[in-house]
């Protein structure tokens, strides 16, 4: 009798503890796993011009398929920083590398589409400004005008760590078929 009574006791608190996780959501490690797997999906599902650099042309064209865009993704931060859920996060700022993986290309010859990005996520889907130069502006100064200090000074320093660059690498070649 006693046992029944310890195994019921087990099995309210398991019901109890997977109950106060659905109704405690993300705490701020999640919110800020959650703005990154949006970055990189919002990248990866969009179109290669939305998030072209300087130079780059259709990037399918003749092909039968397009071939899949694959990201690597970086945040240095988002507003409002106080933000407890995605749904509340608006501006994401971060680095991109993303490449065009084209079935046996190897990553080294891939086109590829890099650089500090800001995500407005108050629209659907999360529009994507890429910053780069103009003829009157260079990029460093480009990058403080739309980028919040703190960030702006991360963004000229860092990009993917060796394990985010790992993960894209290990994403791209499985995708390009290699």
């Amino acid at each position: 009798m006693r046992s029944r009574h310890v195994w019921a006791a087990v099995i309210l608190l398991a019901t109890s503890a997977g109950a106060a996780a659905l109704v405690d959501p993300a705490g701020p490690e999640d919110v800020a796993g959650q703005i990154t797997s949006r970055m990189r999906t919002t990248l990866e599902r969009s179109d290669p011009g939305q998030h072209h650099h300087a130079g780059h042309q259709q990037l399918t064209a003749g092909d039968e398929k397009e071939p899949a865009v694959i990201c690597g993704v970086r945040v240095y931060g988002y507003e409002p920083a106080e933000a407890g859920t995605l749904a509340e996060v608006r501006t994401v700022y971060g680095f991109h590398l993303c490449g065009v993986a084209e079935q046996r290309r190897p990553w080294d010859v891939a086109v590829k589409l890099a650089g500090p990005v800001i995500l407005d996520m108050s629209t659907e889907p999360p529009g994507i400004r890429i910053v780069e130069a103009t003829d009157d502006v260079r990029f460093v100064d480009r990058l403080r005008q739309m980028f919040p200090a703190k960030y702006a000074e991360q963004a000229q320093k860092e990009a993917l760590t060796e394990s985010e660059m790992t993960d894209l690498r290990r994403r791209y070649d499985d995708a390009a078929g290699l």
